[in-house]
């Protein structure tokens, strides 16, 4: 069997989410052009950006579709990175909250892409 090794998110300009991406994520791409941009992350995880205008074959989302998740190890990594990214402007849609599976916040990426940063109870096992 396969192993998913990359995301692909749809976006409205690809310059731009990598701008965004590039200071969320402290990385530069390791490709990008004006219709697609990619980064790998050091964990090996690859997010890329392509034109929702230049896909292929055409994409039926037109955006927002997506939440890319970021596991912390402890509850105050959740604060912290909420605290930096509400001061980077970020839209933030679910401000730090317990929930059944653990603490966690949503922000958004400039297409309306959820980011969910979460910390595990010790009892899940997602």
């Amino acid at each position: 069997m396969s192993t998913p090794s990359m995301i692909i998110i749809y976006v409205d300009n690809p310059q731009k989410s990598a701008d965004f991406y590039r200071q969320l994520l402290g990385a530069e791409p390791v490709e990008h052009s004006p219709t697609f941009a990619l980064f790998v992350l050091n964990n090996g995880f690859k997010l890329a950006m392509w034109s929702r205008h230049t896909v292929e074959p055409a994409a039926r989302a037109t955006g927002g579709g997506a939440e890319i998740c970021f596991l912390c190890e402890q509850p105050e990594q959740v604060d912290a990175l909420y605290q930096q990214w509400l001061g980077k402007g970020l839209t933030i849609a679910q401000h730090p909250v317990a929930m059944d599976f653990g603490y966690t916040f949503v922000a958004e990426d400039l297409d309306g892409h959820r980011l969910r940063v979460y910390k595990l109870n010790e009892e899940s096992s997602v």
